[in-house]
């Protein structure tokens, strides 16, 4: 079976012009070309653009997800592997969501809950696996030892300054700021600051994220809801991740 560029497109929700960008950069050639110029895709061109969406949901950008797909040769251990994640996301997300049912549970009745019930599932190391397979095991065992050394007080101020950031791009969206707007573009830097002062951040070392880091997580923003609604949804995030890469542009080098 093969599917036409216009049918692969439409059902991974994707444009035809992102498939043609993809075989550009020699991450997903068409399986054949009709004589009319038309892409075609097989079943396995179709299952490597799953693993190449997957990979872009976890914040990769293009480059890298090449080298994934070039060091995972074996499809069917590559994709075990991204199953397992799924389901780790999936396990995770039922624990918090059964926490805040709790929690809302006992509002209503006056119980008192304990603390490991209203933060079950909101643990940071369970990110531990997504991260490293980002960024690598260096950049998580650096971030985890700068949260843990700065001890509860200093991580409850520094959580205050990200939600600052954060309500703040909420309240931006909310006025309809373009991206290159004054204030958008100040936000972007303050974000990119932000970013840069986590220890394990890519650059971070050098003094500022990379351009590379920063624009797969402004792509991650926008594809992953548990980003998104951060930034008061996938309006919030678009604005953020078009801000982004407009202030890397106007900052480059």
């Amino acid at each position: 079976m093969e599917w036409s560029i216009q049918e692969v497109a439409r059902l991974a929700g994707v444009s035809s012009r992102t498939l043609r960008h993809y075989d550009a950069v020699g991450l997903l050639p068409p399986s054949r070309t009709g004589h009319s110029g038309l892409r075609y895709y097989d079943a396995d061109a179709v299952r490597r653009l799953q693993r190449i969406l997957l990979l872009r949901q976890l914040g990769l950008g293009l480059d890298d997800v090449g080298r994934v797909l070039r060091e995972q040769a074996d499809v069917a251990d590559a994709l075990t592997g991204h199953l397992e994640q799924l389901r780790g996301d999936r396990r995770r997300l039922d624990r918090q969501i059964a926490s805040v049912e709790r929690t809302l549970a006992a509002l209503e009745t006056g119980e008192e809950l304990m603390a490991d019930d209203m933060l079950d599932g909101f643990d940071h190391t369970q990110h531990r696996e997504e991260v490293e397979q980002r960024w690598g095991r260096e950049a998580y065992a650096r971030s985890d030892a700068w949260w843990r050394s700065l001890g509860a007080d200093r991580q409850k101020e520094w959580m205050g300054r990200v939600k600052e950031l954060n309500a703040a791009w909420v309240a931006a969206v909310e006025a309809g700021v373009a991206p290159d707007s004054d204030e958008a573009q100040a936000l972007a830097g303050r974000h990119v600051d932000w970013l840069s002062s986590i220890p394990g951040t890519p650059g971070s070392v050098e003094g500022r994220a990379t351009d590379e880091y920063v624009l797969g997580l402004g792509d991650l923003y926008v594809s992953d809801p548990r980003f998104a609604a951060n930034y008061g949804g996938e309006a919030g995030a678009v604005l953020v991740r078009d801000s982004l890469r407009l202030w890397l542009e106007r900052h480059a080098g």
